[in-house]
């Protein structure tokens, strides 16, 4: 039987455009999988986000990530896609970031090249490191990993600061380090995003953010321009914050909620979803 690394590398490889959404807790990830989605991206943004109620901008550490790996992993067989923001330090840092995550669940552990701290790619204001010191952070992620099989995903935010060829350029370079999948993040045009995997052989997943700078396309567009993975990873997130909007509205407006499917999970659904006919059954057999 495969493991997770194992069925990632597979389902990248492909380059069939494999739709990954966000998971920011458990019982979000629990969702996606039920969903059957192949793979979940365990997202820095949606951690900060929902956990802290902040703003993604360097708030969340190595310790609030391995965490939310950990759980997520205990709850889902699926595999992780694990963002590790900038490392969360210089070389060393990485090289400790990636063990941790590593033992928590990750099958995939994403790095950026940002200044840290770190903001939201979508966000004006982005600073990047020198390409070479990125170039030392990969190597020392891919030099961490106790299991070869863990793949390691290389992020430049250059395109909003130095321009789209500089960083394909250094995607490249990042490639050439060890990075197993590319990320250039916040392209703005169609005419890039089709580019990219004309430039770059190794596999790459394209960002797609609800709202953000990189025009909406279709799965069946990137899929046939060769992407592996197209990352959804907060639309879990903004559906959940309007699903919950929604909710209290009522709540407040009519000063009830009855079992309404339309407006929240019934309460069998919410027991499925954490199974508890499981845990109920777990119970009988130790008594």
């Amino acid at each position: 039987m495969s493991t997770t690394q194992q069925q990632l590398r597979s389902l990248i490889a492909q380059r069939r455009g494999v739709i990954v959404p966000g998971a920011f807790n458990a019982m979000s990830a629990r969702l996606v999988a039920d969903m059957g989605f192949e793979a979940i991206y365990v997202t820095g943004a949606g951690v900060t986000n929902m956990w802290f109620g902040l703003p993604d901008q360097g708030f969340m550490g190595l310790t609030d990530i391995a965490d939310h790996t950990a759980r997520i992993r205990d709850a889902v067989e699926v595999p992780l896609i694990v963002d590790a923001d900038t490392g969360f330090g210089n070389a060393l840092n990485t090289y400790h970031a990636v063990r941790t995550l590593e033992r928590a669940g990750a099958d995939c552990i994403q790095l950026e090249d940002q200044v840290s701290p770190k903001r939201c790619g979508h966000f004006n204001g982005k600073e990047v490191i020198e390409a070479s010191e990125m170039i030392g952070k990969i190597k020392a992620a891919c030099d961490a990993r106790r299991n070869k099989g863990t793949i390691i995903m290389a992020r430049t935010d250059a395109a909003a600061i130095h321009g789209f060829d500089a960083a394909v350029e250094r995607a490249q370079q990042y490639a050439e380090a060890g990075a197993d999948l590319l990320f250039v993040e916040a392209v703005t045009s169609a005419e890039h995003i089709a580019a990219l995997p004309q430039r770059l052989k190794t596999p790459q997943l394209m960002n797609m953010v609800i709202g953000g700078k990189t025009p909406i396309t279709s799965t069946e567009e990137l899929a046939k321009m060769g992407y592996g993975i197209v990352l959804y990873a907060n639309a879990a997130l903004q559906g959940a914050v309007a699903g919950m909007q929604r909710a209290l509205g009522v709540l407040k407006n009519e000063g009830h909620i009855q079992e309404d499917p339309n407006l929240v999970a019934p309460f069998a659904e919410r027991q499925r979803l954490v199974n508890k006919p499981i845990w109920d059954a777990l119970e009988k057999k130790y008594q």
